[in-house]
């Protein structure tokens, strides 16, 4: 937990892997810890619109629609395969890491104008070094 955040995934820090893991608790419980090996979203349900931001993109955070529920499938650390329910926040994690293994940011999950001048603001970031 070196940055806050309640996911990471493996492409994030350079590892060329199908793995994420996802934290609600922000590093204050180890036992809530979801390590994702392969995960794919076999169902969604409902929607929701909620601010979200990205490691990757430090200091960027736009109001993204997502699924309201996700049912996943992934092996876990033991790399038993299980499926894991989430809806509200668990299911925006589920969904952002499995988006970031498929090569998919947030950002590209936004529309029309928004997406161009939040790209826009992104490449400027870029440029001046930010990252």
């Amino acid at each position: 937990h070196a940055a806050p955040g309640v996911g990471l995934a493996a492409p994030q820090i350079g590892v060329n892997r199908r793995v994420a893991v996802v934290d609600l608790s922000v590093g204050e419980d180890p036992s809530a810890i979801i390590v994702l090996v392969n995960p794919v979203i076999l169902s969604t349900s409902g929607e929701q619109k909620e601010e979200e931001g990205c490691l990757s993109v430090p200091d960027v955070a736009e109001k993204v629609v997502r699924p309201a529920g996700v049912v996943v499938r992934a092996a876990d650390a033991d790399l038993r395969v299980r499926e894991i329910e989430g809806s509200g926040l668990l299911a925006l994690a589920l969904s952002h890491e499995t988006d970031h293994l498929n090569g998919i940011l947030f950002v590209d999950r936004l529309r029309g104008l928004k997406k161009d001048l939040t790209w826009r603001k992104i490449e400027r970031r870029r440029a001046r070094g930010a990252w």
